[in-house]
């Protein structure tokens, strides 16, 4: 696994233009092959729950009230009802001091470490945040806004795409402030195991750092549920110590629109932080907490979103399995393929537009690059499976085509 040990230098694994903007640059005025299907954008397409529209309108006057930084008693409570049933934690969240709202989990992920950093106090100009190489872009954002050295871990196939924990020194652990790591993995799906997330808690109690664990596609898996961060840490001992989970409703419940989301776990480290985002932070609406009160206290929509991707992967089985041996992922909606041998990330992506009209996103531009001009991400390409079984199935066929012509 490549380590970037690289010297500091702000903002230096932030892209120089998000993933889609270098896409669009790459594509250029290219026409496509064929009607152009797009598999880049993991912006849900199922259906939003039937009740949404209905608590909406009940709740309407609580649009004239400024909400409560820290939530309100009815979200906080369906956030740690759903948790405890989810994890089996028996009670174990601090339902005043433990569980905090968010606009979206980006918010809660883009600020976590500047929290991390000032709570800490290590007393360095340029503490360390820790992230997994490829990466969710707003891990890059919240390394830069903390005014700390990103470093970055490749997350490769022979560590299940997961940053690898026996490679990391000493000496780096004890000057980083934040650990950031998905799980289920963007892009990859990959899950950590309760093992991992064990050994990943001890490193932050062991050297003082905060992990933020991104568990957002936590509902999105083929047959067994994700072991997350926090059921983890109930299994070791010693509370929720160092140990912040977020989550949202984009994937689970198809409501990326309402931007409501939520950082739950170690109550010290949530109390001192919602009175800084008291501050600087905006409040979510408490009619998009009453929407997400009711999300997390009903499951059948959940089991039926699961549902219809597992039909897509099925189909992704059907198509790419015989050319590409097995690509269903343990989690998430997206297809992580490694085209190497049909050339690099942006050349395949390239060919696919120009021969399929399939408009794919290179894996690279999912990475950063390391000081040894590597790029973890170059063999890949990365496809959802967020639009409806039928433009899916037809862009698979188009996949499959194209990769067995070209072989």
């Amino acid at each position: 696994m490549t380590v970037s040990t690289s010297h500091y230098r702000r903002g230096a694994a932030l892209p120089v233009s998000n993933p889609f903007q270098r896409l669009a640059a790459l594509l250029g005025d290219s026409k496509p092959g064929l009607p152009p299907i797009a598999l880049t954008i993991g912006e849900p397409q199922h259906p939003i729950p039937d009740f949404t529209s209905e608590v909406l309108n009940a709740s309407m006057a609580d649009f004239r009230r400024y909400p409560p930084i820290n939530g309100t008693e009815d979200f906080r409570n369906a956030v740690a009802n759903w948790l405890d049933k989810r994890y089996g934690l028996n009670g174990m969240i601090d339902r005043e001091r433990g569980v905090l709202p968010l606009n979206g989990s980006r918010e809660g992920l883009s600020f976590g470490a500047i929290a991390a950093r000032d709570q800490l106090g290590k007393g360095l100009d340029h503490p360390a945040v820790i992230l997994p190489n490829p990466f969710y872009q707003t891990y890059a954002a919240a390394a830069h806004v903390a005014d700390a050295e990103a470093v970055l871990l490749d997350a490769t196939p022979g560590g299940n795409f997961l940053p690898d924990l026996d490679s990391l020194e000493p000496e780096l652990l004890d000057k980083t402030v934040a650990f950031y790591v998905a799980s289920p993995t963007n892009p990859e799906g990959s899950v950590a195991g309760m093992d991992y997330w064990k050994k990943l808690i001890g490193l932050a109690r062991r050297h003082e750092f905060f992990v933020f664990a991104d568990e957002c596609y936590s509902e999105i898996y083929r047959t067994t549920p994700p072991p997350g961060i926090l059921e983890a840490a109930k299994a070791l001992g010693g509370g929720f110590e160092k140990v912040i989970v977020l989550n949202s409703l984009s994937k689970r419940s198809n409501l990326a629109g309402l931007r409501c989301g939520f950082a739950a776990g170690d109550p010290d480290f949530l109390s001192k932080w919602v009175r800084f985002r008291g501050l600087a932070a905006p409040q979510v609406p408490i009619p998009a907490q009453a929407v997400a009160a009711r999300a997390y206290a009903e499951e059948d929509h959940v089991i039926e979103n699961r549902r219809l991707y597992n039909e897509k992967y099925e189909a992704a089985e059907t198509y790419l399995r015989p050319i590409l041996g097995p690509v269903t992922t343990e989690g998430g909606f997206f297809l992580w393929l490694n085209t190497g041998q049909w050339g690099s990330a942006t050349q395949v992506t390239e060919k696919l537009w120009r021969d399929a009209g399939l408009k794919v996103l290179p894996g690279s531009y999912l990475a950063s690059d390391q000081s040894d001009g590597s790029n973890p991400g170059n063999d890949y390409i990365r496809v959802g499976l967020v639009a409806p079984l039928d433009h899916t199935v037809t862009a698979l066929e188009r996949l499959a085509r194209w990769l067995g012509e070209n072989a």
